[in-house]
């Protein structure tokens, strides 16, 4: 799986100004409407809805929330990364400031699973996630996904 295929065009956001975790799903809410074309209430209700289950925040200063949406065709992201890391209430009680979130259609169960293990396994590397919040552009945030899966399909 090409976790840099995953990111939606635009879908990459390099952002300060979250005080709380509401307000950095609200800013991946935000994000997600833009580039799917979807409703940020919707999406960021499908979000809250989620959390609620549990938090989505792997330790580290990662968080991958995730959420089925009526009205996608595949399995989607947007990677937010915050200036000043949030209250997040993850599994080692560390703030996030790095945030892929996914998004699948409904009834998109084995794929929706694949991306969210492709991209926990990718998140689960200090070296990437210090790449990540080096990066400068949204580019180089997209390469550097691009990049992690390269070994993989070269093998």
């Amino acid at each position: 799986m090409d976790i840099g295929d995953l990111l939606a065009d635009g879908g990459v956001v390099l952002r300060s100004g979250a005080s709380s975790k509401r307000q950095a799903l609200h800013t991946v809410a935000e994000a997600a409407a833009q580039t799917l074309g979807l409703s940020e209430a919707r999406i960021l209700e499908a979000l809250m809805e989620r959390e609620a289950l549990g938090s989505t925040g792997l330790g580290s200063g990662v968080a991958v929330p995730h959420a089925r949406i009526e009205g996608l065709e595949r399995v989607t992201a947007v990677f937010v990364r915050l200036d000043t890391p949030v209250a997040y209430g993850s599994v080692d009680d560390r703030p996030v400031d790095l945030i892929f979130a996914l998004f699948a259609p409904p009834r998109d169960g084995a794929e929706h699973l694949r991306a969210l293990a492709a991209v926990s396994r990718a998140l689960r590397s200090a070296e990437m996630r210090e790449h990540l919040r080096q990066a400068r552009t949204a580019d180089a945030i997209r390469a550097l996904f691009v990049k992690d899966q390269a070994p993989a399909t070269a093998a």
